[in-house]
């Protein structure tokens, strides 16, 4: 007689150290997929961080190269030119008596040309450090016209103003530079 309580294995059911076996290879698969996904996300965020920094990079040089060509439109303005006063039209001519009624009115300006500073600074002849007032001016050698901090830019320019002498009017030009600061964004 045939014990009906027991029954056969069956050959389709796999046995339990089968079992096993499988949920390895599935946990496997798992660790792998998660290590791959791990790897491209790491990589995302390094090609991010190296877009952004150039970004940075690109942005302050553009504002440098900004800066560069402000120095020179600057000198240029008709705040700053010489214009035809001087003889002629001179290029990078900046009127010493315009700049110090300017630098006395600029707060009508303050926002005008987005830099942080502006100063015109005589180089030569070379005299004594002095910072330009109404009560010195003209024996003075740096007209402050923006006061501010930041990065630098200049450029060389005639710095020219009327003088009179025993009743005769001459134009007095001296070499200046003209220093424009900017901030680093």
């Amino acid at each position: 007689m045939v014990n009906k309580k027991t029954r056969p294995k069956s050959r389709n059911t796999p046995s339990l150290t089968e079992n096993k076996g499988g949920q390895l290879k599935i946990q496997q698969m798992a660790f792998v997929l998660l290590a791959i996904t791990l790897f491209f996300v790491l990589a995302g965020l390094f090609a991010l961080v190296f877009l952004i920094s150039g970004l940075k990079g690109g942005a302050t040089a553009l504002e440098e190269k900004n800066a560069l060509l402000l120095v020179t439109k600057l000198a240029n303005s008709p705040e700053f030119s010489c214009g035809g006063s001087y003889g002629s039209d001179r290029v990078n001519c900046i009127d010493a008596d315009k700049v110090m009624v300017l630098s006395k009115n600029i707060e009508r300006y303050s926002k005008f040309w987005g830099v942080n500073s502006i100063e015109v600074r005589k180089i030569y002849p070379e005299e004594e450090s002095l910072l330009c007032t109404l009560g010195n001016y003209p024996n003075c050698n740096s007209i402050i016209i923006k006061s501010g901090t930041g990065y630098v830019h200049e450029n060389f320019v005639t710095l020219c103003r009327k003088e009179q002498d025993g009743g005769d009017t001459y134009n007095n030009c001296d070499i200046a530079k003209l220093l424009v600061s900017y901030e680093q964004k």
